[in-house]
């Protein structure tokens, strides 16, 4: 009878432990799906957005090598929106250039960049980041608490689960890009506004 008890006692533990394994796997899976579903519809909306900046954008004589010259966009930390953005911008064209998209690799040159988009980064790393971009005509957008104050032209900010932005004139002129009053009328807060 002791035997049978210890072999019924060992087989509840063992289901109690397959019991919790699934359940955490359930848990796990369940909570990776939702947030994937919550991360698509928010890269989209972003990714959506960045195609439409470049089109509202003046940008200084000299900045593309030829009239043909594609439109680069380079995307650093954002896979989802990268992708997003790749499928969005296939067969379209912003003021008659083809649209490439680049995925960046922390220390790959911005040469050749039109805009450059860097996901969610601490302030040193953003810093670090933005630096080589700087003084050049890239229009920089980012999605980062504190990125105006480190030279982002557009900031990415959620506002109640919408996606809205902030922009910088004072970054943007800096880089000699003037961006238009019909998207910075759509800004949650534009800084250096008149």
């Amino acid at each position: 009878m002791a035997l049978v008890s210890a072999a019924s006692a060992r087989l509840r533990f063992v289901l109690c432990v397959v019991f919790a394994f699934v359940a955490a796997l359930l848990f796990t899976t369940t909570t990776a799906f939702a947030q994937n579903d919550l991360e698509a519809p928010e890269a989209r909306v972003k990714a959506a957005f960045l195609f439409k900046f470049g089109s509202y954008v003046e940008w200084p004589p000299g900045t593309f090598a030829s009239s043909d010259a594609p439109f680069v966009i380079g995307v650093m930390d954002a896979d989802a929106l990268a992708s997003e953005l790749t499928a969005i911008v296939a067969g379209h064209s912003m003021g008659g250039r083809e649209v490439v998209v680049h995925r960046l690799h922390d220390g790959d040159s911005t040469a050749g960049l039109h805009l450059v988009f860097v996901g969610k980064a601490d302030g040193a790393n953003l810093a670090g980041i933005l630096a080589p971009v700087k003084g050049h005509a890239i229009l920089v957008v980012t999605e980062s608490k504190g990125a105006l104050d480190l030279g982002s032209m557009i900031n990415f900010v959620l506002v109640d689960g919408k996606v809205r932005f902030d922009a910088s004139l004072q970054a943007a002129a800096a880089a000699n890009l003037k961006i238009s009053s019909r998207l910075l009328a759509v800004a949650r807060n534009v800084r250096g506004a008149p």
